[in-house]
């Protein structure tokens, strides 16, 4: 052992002195200490032929050279990266790289369009979690447990008793606001929202929403009429049709589904409206009594308005896209064809 003891103490004054002058230099130390065949290995394998009670001295002699060839390694290794670093030729007569600016996505440029026409209109924007419990999202919204219409909207449950899940619709940021009871309410709520669909070029499991909400003393239905004409002739311009078709919603009374003229074809009749020439765009409704009074509002007093519509129906109206999925898959070809859009 006092044999293995002095080689190791004549490696350690090699290591200390050793000052490689270029990258071969390096490898070869490296092998030379480190490799699979090194001196490090060999010494290891020395172990067996030292007596059972020195084993544990001998060990610690082994793994202290081990650690110091290795730093001895480390230490040029980073040295010769940092140098190579620092030491790259640059041309000086070569353009610089070019700069990709970015672009806002189409989504948002309708979303702020949407926010920014409303506001005019003395809105103001509520927003809301996207994981809701059951009460807010459905039961407060007049859908009560095993309503047949909450199958509309099929949900993605997070836990179950009690109930939450991810939103379908940001009416549960408005019942949040109604719950405040700090009226009169001109709210719109944006955001994303989440429904078990099957994706396909026209639907996806998540999209995003805009929802109006007005409650005050004395409104009628008018007023709604009113505000979407104005939404509508702001957005799509001046000789854009509209038409209110009666619907239903559990949370408006009456309901009504809002088209406005195919901008495409004019009202002739094409493939984006199916050969009608008219396109919808929205639900609206006056707020359901009930709805006002689970939030706490008296319904004899108070009446309201509210609307919601899919941005992506909007957006790809507007910019006359094809498959819903382009939205949410990130590819700069498509987003790039927005730069400069406001």
């Amino acid at each position: 052992m006092e044999q293995l003891v002095q080689q190791i103490a004549a490696y350690k004054q090699e290591i200390a002195a050793f000052t490689p002058a270029n990258a071969a230099d390096l490898e070869q130390y490296r092998i030379k200490f480190l490799g699979t065949k090194g001196i490090v290995k060999a010494l290891f394998g020395e172990m067996k032929q030292v007596p059972n009670d020195r084993k544990k001295e001998f060990g610690q002699i082994l793994n202290e050279f081990k650690q110091l060839a290795e730093e001895r390694y480390e230490a040029f290794a980073a040295l010769k990266e940092a140098a190579g670093a620092n030491h790259q030729e640059i041309d000086y007569t070569m353009p610089e790289a070019p700069h990709r600016l970015g672009t806002r996505h189409p989504i948002s440029l309708v979303r702020n369009k949407i926010i920014r026409i409303f506001e005019r209109l003395g809105f103001t924007i509520a927003e809301g979690p996207e994981i809701e419990d059951d009460w807010h999202n459905f039961t407060a919204l007049n859908l009560p447990e095993n309503h047949p219409a909450r199958d509309m909207q099929d949900t993605f449950f997070v836990s179950k008793n009690p109930d939450w899940l991810l939103r379908t619709q940001t009416s549960s940021a408005q019942v949040r606001v109604m719950e405040q009871g700090k009226l009169p309410i001109r709210i719109i709520s944006p955001g994303r929202v989440y429904r078990n669909e099957t994706i396909s070029a026209r639907a996806h499991c998540f999209f995003h929403q805009v929802e109006g909400l007005y409650i005050d003393e004395n409104v009628s239905f008018a007023d709604l009429k009113q505000t979407l004409y104005h939404f509508v002739k702001e957005f799509f311009g001046e000789n854009t049709g509209i038409r209110f078709r009666p619907s239903y919603f559990p949370f408006t009374e009456p309901s009504a589904e809002m088209d406005i003229s195919c901008f495409i074809c004019g009202g002739t009749g094409c493939s984006v409206c199916k050969q009608t020439g008219w396109v919808e765009i929205l639900g609206c409704g006056m707020v359901h009594p009930k709805v006002l009074a689970n939030c706490g509002i008296d319904p004899e007093k108070y009446t309201g308005f509210a609307f919601g519509m899919g941005i992506e129906r909007i957006t790809m109206l507007k910019y006359q896209i094809k498959d819903l999925r382009l939205f949410s898959e990130n590819d700069t070809r498509f987003l790039e064809q927005f730069e400069g859009t406001v």
